[in-house]
């Protein structure tokens, strides 16, 4: 049957709806996802740092995490030096610096994936000297990795109940008396699934986690680290093999929880990133750190762009127009030939 026309005879059509853009580049990602901060625990630790002197070692109002002495040496090889570095709580400090630098080495030894030669850290003012990684976990450190740890034959649901903690069913003999168990599981598979929806994976929940995509599986990582409850996460590189689009969501989510209350310490080797979503830097190279501060003025110090850039002494690395991949490249290539 023919739709009734009007009087005049013509037709009218419904306009197109106009798609959402999507982001370009890391840096439009980057920038669509940055706000300031909107708790009052996340403004108020940004004020703080913005009286800290941005020096190397500078100590700040509420420290979190504190580390002394840290050294991780490989042979003859030093990888982590690290003399003294406070981490402000409710803020999301980005640790930056050139391949090599020692900074996921540095997250393994804070996070008891590994030891150092020497040294001692603590967290709420409580050692985590010699304590395992699981234990530094309990304490309310959690972290994510560079290459994501997903068990990829199990269900995403799946994958964030491993996290939840204090399971009685977990205890052999208990396991055998569900009574003692139902009611916890049923509770953590509802936050389970909430925490699934919040990161819009909650339609991926039946699915195996070896059949997302990488950046799914960055986004399980942060999400299984929110089954407990932590009082700071750590990211390895959250932003790594990420299409711009999905970047813009991994952003977003990582200052979701500065401004829940969390403190939030990452890796990252993209500055746009750094530059527009971190409240202080702290920068790596060759095992020591080198400049701390904030995001714009990291971005100039001359012992940071040595550090990456080489003879480039006039390069703001905070100049996102000059940060694009291919410039990078250029000048990384040019550095070679000197």
């Amino acid at each position: 049957m023919s739709a009734d026309l009007p009087a005049d005879g013509t037709t009218h059509t419904m306009p197109e709806p106009t798609p959402e853009p999507t982001p370009d580049s890391v840096v439009d990602a980057a920038a669509a996802a940055a706000h300031e901060p909107t708790s009052e625990t996340a403004v108020e630790a940004r004020s703080e740092l913005a009286q800290v002197e941005p020096v190397v070692g500078a100590a700040k109002p509420d420290a979190i995490l504190v580390a002394d002495d840290v050294v991780r040496r490989f042979g003859g090889m030093t990888a982590v030096d690290v003399e003294h570095l406070e981490v402000q709580r409710g803020a999301i400090t980005a640790l930056i610096g050139p391949n090599g630098a020692g900074k996921t080495t540095f997250f393994n030894l804070l996070t008891g994936f590994d030891t150092p030669q020497s040294g001692t850290w603590s967290f709420e003012g409580r050692s985590l000297q010699g304590k395992s990684g699981a234990r530094v976990a309990k304490q309310g450190m959690v972290r994510t990795f560079q290459l994501t740890k997903a068990l990829s034959r199990l269900t995403v649901l799946q994958n964030m109940l491993l996290a939840a903690p204090h399971n009685p069913g977990e205890r052999f003999w208990l396991s055998w008396l569900p009574f003692t168990w139902k009611a916890h599981e049923k509770a953590a598979t509802e936050k389970a699934v909430e925490i699934l929806a919040r990161f819009k994976l909650d339609d991926k929940a039946g699915d195996y986690a070896g059949s997302l995509s990488g950046g799914q599986r960055k986004l399980l990582e942060m999400a299984r680290a929110l089954m407990t409850d932590p009082t700071m996460i750590m990211l390895d590189e959250p932003m790594a093999g990420v299409n711009p689009a999905l970047v813009q969501s991994l952003l977003g989510h990582v200052q979701a929880l500065r401004d829940e209350g969390m403190t939030v310490l990452f890796v990252e080797h993209d500055m746009h990133a750094v530059r527009h979503i971190s409240d202080w830097v702290v920068v790596m190279a060759e095992g020591r750190i080198v400049a701390e501060g904030p995001p714009k003025a990291v971005m100039t110090d001359q012992a940071v762009v040595d550090a990456y850039l080489g003879a480039h002494h006039d390069t703001d690395l905070g100049d996102d127009s000059l940060l694009d991949p291919e410039i990078l490249a250029r000048l990384e290539a040019e550095e070679e030939k000197r």
